[in-house]
């Protein structure tokens, strides 16, 4: 029986993943044995400390995503692989009626271009090989639009037809393609909004498990997805939101 999470001998690949849920999957990967690089924007403090509490192999590659030429220079950087968590993103609040014109340009290339141009570069070095496992990290605004997410939410449900269509390209060729799309996590990105005690009350009593989620909620079904004993999920998204999407 293949044991969820044992990962010893792969390379994976975490955008976005000096902190928040980024974070936590890489130290969730590394921890199941696989070789993890680590992706900001540029060089931090933040990725420094990361790459130290993973220690062994791990490193770092840096790249905007809104920025074509720096996603081919990441997947060239990042070379072969056997996983890639699309993990960055891009999101800012706006009432859709004022969404500025470059909003809306960066939102759709960090979110959606960015990982097809990854995808396009580095999962047919998986079908090659006979193993790869894909994994974006969409958001529970796929079920749950919010107004001020508008465009962000059209792009999380973009990314995941994305995956889905891939999923039918790859699944023959020992790749998968999964969507994993998290609820209400208190990362640093929604530390300004769940600061808000009332706001945050509001969003806890509207979720069945009655809490808001961790960076380490969304771990496990992760290395599921991403270990053998997931090797028959393929075109899923999974939600871990409390219940969330069915509320």
């Amino acid at each position: 029986m293949a044991l969820v999470g044992n990962l010893q001998g792969r390379r994976a690949l975490v955008t976005g993943s000096s902190r928040g849920i980024g974070r936590a999957i890489a130290l969730g990967l590394a921890a199941a044995g696989a070789e993890v690089i680590v992706h900001g924007i540029t060089p931090s403090t933040a990725a420094t400390e990361t790459l130290s509490a993973l220690g062994g192999k791990a490193r770092f590659v840096a790249g905007n995503l809104a920025d074509p030429d720096a996603c081919l220079a990441i997947a060239k950087e990042a070379g072969p692989l056997d996983i890639l968590i699309l993990n960055a993103s891009y999101e800012k609040r706006f009432d859709w009626r004022e969404l500025p014109v470059e909003e809306m340009d960066r939102q759709w290339a960090v979110n959606v271009r960015a990982s097809l141009i990854l995808m396009q570069e580095l999962v047919p070095g998986m079908e090659e090989r006979g193993w790869g496992r894909i994994v974006s990290i969409g958001s529970i605004q796929e079920a749950k639009p919010n107004p001020r997410l508008a465009l962000y939410a059209a792009s999380k449900n973009a990314q995941t037809s994305l995956i889905r269509t891939l999923a039918k390209e790859v699944a023959g060729k020992g790749v998968t393609a999964n969507n994993l799309a998290p609820g209400a996590i208190s990362t640093d990105r929604n530390a300004e909004v769940l600061a808000d005690a009332e706001y945050a009350a509001r969003v806890a009593a509207q979720i069945p498990a009655g809490r808001v989620g961790t960076p380490e909620d969304c771990v496990g079904a992760c290395l599921l997805l991403c270990s053998d004993a997931g090797s028959y999920i393929n075109g899923a998204s999974l939600y871990v939101d409390g219940g969330w999407h069915i509320a």
